[in-house]
């Protein structure tokens, strides 16, 4: 079976214009004509073809890897809504990860919620490569207080008469 790593990183919906996935890799040129590259891994477990999270590493062209994180599939609730449904429990290969070996027309990391593992990601794109978005995001805090707070109960002068 394929990991279908291209399907996979187009649903995290990463906004970096100038990029490419070779295999199961997504290379990124974040900031046009800077030395700096982006380069996205699936990160292996310990069970053979299963995979737990992804490797996220800043590259230069001559001095190779600068830095890099894992963003695990658990820390980032990706298979939260999958494993509770299926009542998957802790401790188990299954719990939080993908195995390449799936139903044929599905992909093997169905049920995938990518919100928190993009969110990581944009993150850690910041520090290295400020301004790289191409869509800000929206403040998540402002939405919240924009909603009208429900009118308060009237109060005994309020009242009607009896």
């Amino acid at each position: 079976m394929s990991l279908q790593a291209a399907e996979f990183f187009a649903e995290l919906c990463l906004p970096l214009h100038d990029f490419a996935v070779v295999g199961a890799t997504y290379f990124a040129v974040p900031v046009p004509g800077a030395p700096l590259r982006l380069r996205i891994d699936f990160t292996a477990t310990i069970h053979a073809d299963t995979y737990g999270g992804l490797r996220v590493a800043v590259i230069h062209p001559d001095r190779g890897e600068i830095d890099a994180v894992v963003l695990s599939f658990l820390d980032h609730g990706t298979f939260h809504r999958r494993d509770e449904a299926h009542n998957t429990q802790p401790n188990t290969k299954q719990y939080s990860t993908f195995r390449i070996y799936c139903y044929p027309g599905r992909p093997p990391w169905e049920g995938a919620v990518t919100t928190g593992l993009r969110d990581a990601i944009e993150q850690y794109t910041a520090v290295w490569f400020p301004g790289a978005w191409a869509a800000p995001t929206p403040n998540r805090t402002a939405g919240r207080s924009a909603h009208q707070a429900p009118a308060p109960p009237p109060t005994r002068s309020q009242a009607r008469p009896r």
